[in-house]
């Protein structure tokens, strides 16, 4: 893989903000089965709650005042995380936590290959293996939860979807680190995703406002820990290390969306989706070593 012009440092910071970016966004899930609002109503407010913290922190941001930024990367970086959203947050509702999370999060494939066509990056054997490795992890992750026919593997085909968003999403982002900041990077593709969502929300969500004060502390929590920190530090990340490995990294997101789920609304995990957990992690190490 080429290497990229950052001091060991940099790159270290950029390789703990995707492990921390992952840590974030895997609560997501546990967000929207807590929402008491429709899967696509939750997706709205996931990111119109993120709208002003996000321009907040450009308002305080002295470099953003001169910042000119690569408007269509980040139109569509906006546009195809609508899309990642709107899919994902239905497949939540009709599959497993963990099945959604890693199934959204096959896009390693997608960013490996956008990556190769579109910056012509390299990869080493090593890298290859580790990313084959990874996916087989996944594999065996999901693989006890597979249902055939129903709204399970309705839920499952949706995941699958999510995560050709996903890659765009990521692709998009990736080119527009050459010209824009993190925090305007998420300000303006939050803000686009928040107006295509809208109106999907409003014409097919159930229940849009959340019930109580319950209800929007858990839309909080969804909009500032996975939108606001999660996708920030994960936009951070990828502006410093290569798209193809950010991506292979972001797999310990669907590990720990599992022992989130676990934990907290008792989704219990076999033997075999634990060995896959363990092979998800081997795999994220090998990529860090063949980068």
């Amino acid at each position: 893989m080429s290497a990229n012009a950052e001091s060991s440092p940099q790159r270290t910071l950029a390789f703990l903000a995707l492990l921390a970016g992952a840590a974030s966004i895997a609560f997501s899930p546990i967000f929207v089965r807590l929402a008491d609002v429709s899967p696509t109503a939750s997706a709205f407010w996931r990111v119109a709650l993120a709208i002003a913290p996000l321009w907040l922190w450009i308002a305080c941001s002295r470099q953003e005042r001169t910042a000119a930024p690569q408007w269509g990367a980040l139109v569509l970086a906006g546009v195809f995380f609508a899309g990642d959203l709107g899919v994902w947050h239905l497949s939540i509702a009709y599959t497993s936590v963990a099945n959604s999370a890693i199934e959204a999060n096959l896009a390693p494939i997608f960013v490996t290959l956008g990556a190769w066509l579109l910056w012509r990056e390299r990869f080493t054997r090593l890298f290859l293996a580790a990313l084959a490795l990874t996916l087989l992890g996944a594999a065996l992750l999901i693989g006890p939860n597979v249902n055939i026919g129903g709204r399970s593997l309705l839920g499952d085909a949706l995941g699958v979807l999510t995560a050709v968003f996903y890659a765009a999403y990521m692709v998009a982002v990736k080119s527009a680190t050459s010209s824009a900041s993190t925090a305007r990077i998420m300000a303006i593709s939050t803000t686009v995703a928040a107006a295509v969502l809208a109106p999907y929300a409003l014409m097919t969500a159930d229940a849009m406002l959340p019930q109580d004060l319950h209800g929007w502390l858990v839309l909080a929590g969804l909009a500032l820990v996975s939108q606001v920190a999660g996708q920030s530090l994960i936009a951070y990340g990828f502006a410093h290390l290569p798209a193809s490995f950010s991506s292979v990294t972001l797999l310990l997101q669907p590990v720990l969306a599992a022992l989130y789920a676990w934990a907290i609304l008792g989704e219990g995990m076999g033997a075999v989706q634990m060995a896959g957990a363990a092979v998800v992690l081997a795999g994220i190490w090998l990529a860090r070593r063949g980068s």
